[in-house]
């Protein structure tokens, strides 16, 4: 697996060594970035941004973000044959000043959620919150509401959600779904929070 562009692109980031993490293919990453960049439906800016990077595996989508210059990325990751992976990553391209690791379940994170912990480290609320959950999981809804209750996401910023492509998702109402795209047996839903 490669970065895909930017100031580390061309560089070889270490795979998941089992089947139990689910890396993003290159395809669909670069499909998500040009989304993120030059679509019109959102107004987001990938440099200097804040990105929380939810089950996020070995890193590949976090690591892409800091490639095309994002300010920080906060990794969250239970599995730890997947974090000894990511610490490799991260220190293989250098950018440990530009990361926080959180070695536990996403859930339990998000509830525990205050002023002392990951959504307030850098005093700044998150311009996109990439959510990778494993495909048996079924209660996204819950995950989305937790991020919209918690207050972790910008105004306009994006929450992305990798699903299975016969997932059918019920959503809150203050989550609008811009953009749904397939890609083999993946989906990509990108959404805001609606405002009324």
């Amino acid at each position: 697996m490669r970065i895909i562009s930017g100031k580390f692109k061309g560089i070889k980031i270490f795979d998941p060594i089992d089947k139990k993490t689910r890396p993003l293919k290159d395809m669909v990453r670069e499909s998500i970035f040009n989304f993120l960049i030059h679509s019109k439906k959102i107004s987001l800016n990938l440099e200097r941004s804040n990105i929380l990077d939810l089950y996020s595996g070995t890193g590949s989508f976090g690591l892409e973000c800091l490639s095309r210059f994002a300010d920080k990325v906060v990794f969250v990751e239970k599995d730890k044959d997947a974090i000894k992976i990511l610490k490799k990553n991260i220190k293989k391209i250098k950018v440990e000043n530009n990361t926080e690791i959180y070695f536990t379940e996403v859930y339990k994170l998000i509830k525990k959620q205050t002023k002392q912990t990951f959504n307030e480290s850098n005093n700044k609320k998150y311009d996109i919150v990439f959510c990778d959950p494993p495909f048996k999981e079924i209660n996204i809804n819950k995950l989305v509401e937790l991020i919209i209750v918690k207050n972790l996401i910008k105004k306009n910023g994006i929450i992305i959600l990798h699903r299975h492509k016969k997932t059918k998702e019920k959503f809150i109402k203050y989550f609008k779904v811009i953009e749904e795209r397939n890609y083999g047996i993946s989906k990509i839903i990108f959404g805001q929070i609606a405002y009324f």
